[in-house]
């Protein structure tokens, strides 16, 4: 017998179509769920499915394309903003909302025992449009670095899913608030964005000289050394860095 439905005198069919979904493969695998199987938990019945959905895979990148344009990656950090109250916000927002939480849960499932190989790539396809589509990219015209970073990016994502089940219950939102994350992860966007990398880590490391400096004694900014970082010296140093 299907599972008494709460949802299902208030939400429309489509989505309780895609809440079954969910609900289905977090109990078994994918490959073992029929559409029949979706209709009886969502209390709708096969027309209604058919109206919406021409097949179960149509249903399955529905369902994983809206949790993806839900999560909070289409906010767009400001270059010229604190990078790290930028991320404490972004971080406070989606650890600390039960349905972003729950988003994450559901994601998860497509990295997880119960996936297969097509939903894990619908969900990179659909992560890394959306992510494109943040940054104002055209797909069809990205350079060679873009497209890398974004890879990269889209692949940490996915190795994060897979392992949420385990740190879901043990992560706190204060073991991400670290400075040197949210630094990293404005670069990133920058790197991604072509924004003005070199205004920015100019920024980043002239300020943290200066807070560094002892009291009483004269800042980094103030010597008279080389700028932080130049095309020949790059963040902290390294050199051959070009913005």
């Amino acid at each position: 017998m299907p599972r008494p439905r709460h949802d299902s005198e208030v939400l429309p069919a489509k989505e309780r179509l895609e809440n079954a979904f969910w609900e289905l493969l977090a109990d078994r695998d994918y490959r073992k769920i029929t559409v029949t199987d979706v209709v009886r938990e969502a209390g709708v019945n096969r027309n209604s499915f058919y109206y919406h959905f021409s097949s179960l895979p149509e249903l399955a990148d529905s369902a994983i394309l809206h949790q993806v344009e839900s999560i909070p990656i289409n906010r767009t950090p400001d270059p010229n903003g604190n990078p790290e109250e930028q991320w404490r916000d972004r971080v406070t927002a989606t650890l600390s909302d039960p349905e972003q939480r729950q988003r994450l849960d559901r994601l998860a499932l497509l990295a997880g025992p119960h996936s297969t190989l097509e939903l894990t790539e619908s969900l990179r396809d659909f992560c890394r449009l959306q992510m494109l589509s943040t940054l104002q990219r055209d797909p069809k015209n990205l350079d060679l670095k873009t497209d890398l970073m974004v890879e990269f990016t889209v692949g940490g994502m996915l190795a994060v899913l897979q392992r949420w089940p385990e740190l879901s219950d043990a992560i706190e939102i204060k073991d991400l608030l670290k400075e040197d994350v949210a630094v990293l992860a404005m670069g990133i966007y920058l790197a991604m964005s072509q924004k003005d990398m070199l205004n920015y880590w100019n920024r980043i490391f002239v300020h943290n000289a200066q807070d560094s400096a002892a009291p009483g004694m004269p800042s980094a900014a103030t010597h008279a050394a080389p700028s932080p970082i130049s095309p020949s010296n790059g963040p902290a140093g390294f050199p051959g860095y070009t913005a």
